[in-house]
């Protein structure tokens, strides 16, 4: 082998290594692309969250997974019906809970019925009635506060009892279950 040939050689290796670390920054660098926007993501605008309590029982079981939606609430305050992702500085952990007085409504519960401006409140997802707790009513809820119970009336730490929920503290709402499987779909508010 003569000179020639092993410079050309040793070109082709170093040309080589050359393409292979240009390959590899290339994938680092994508892949470091991905988990920033997937942090972001994440973070900002979508996440999962999975239910951990009976509370929101019929509509929502314990173990069920369910996708978060954390940028329309930029755009628009909750709705009633609205299941929402509370979690600010007077809660200790996420809770999930339905939105069911908006901001200058008036709220009473009379035999076990929610009553909103002194019109009965028609809930076809709530499991046993609806007792006023530790607040007083009629309550008027506060601007840009909301009134929140969870669907099982009888076994949820709601409104009644840490009463009304800033904006602020709301989250995003839930608007995908994708688990259990054969749950998996959009959730409507009934």
């Amino acid at each position: 082998m003569n000179q020639n040939d092993r410079i050309t050689e040793s070109n082709e290796r170093y040309l080589k290594r050359r393409k292979r670390l240009k390959e590899a920054r290339e994938w680092i660098f994508s892949l470091g692309i991905a988990v920033c926007a997937s942090l972001l993501i994440q973070n900002y605008a979508y996440a999962q969250t999975k239910v951990h309590n009976v509370s929101m029982q019929n509509t929502l079981v314990e173990g069920q997974r369910l996708i978060e939606d954390k940028w329309s609430y930029r755009f628009h305050a909750p709705e009633r019906g609205d299941i929402v992702i509370i979690y600010g500085d007077q809660f200790d952990t996420r809770l999930v809970k339905r939105v069911i007085g908006l901001p200058g409504e008036t709220i009473a519960m009379r035999n076990g019925t929610v009553y909103i401006d002194e019109e009965p409140l028609k809930e076809p997802y709530a499991k046993g009635e609806s007792f006023e707790g530790s607040l007083q009513m009629p309550l008027v809820v506060p601007e840009d506060e909301f009134f929140v119970l969870g669907d099982n009336r009888e076994r949820s730490l709601d409104s009644r009892s840490f009463g009304t929920v800033p904006k602020s503290a709301i989250e995003g709402k839930i608007v995908f279950r994708i688990w259990p499987v054969h749950d998996f779909g959009l959730l409507d508010k009934k």
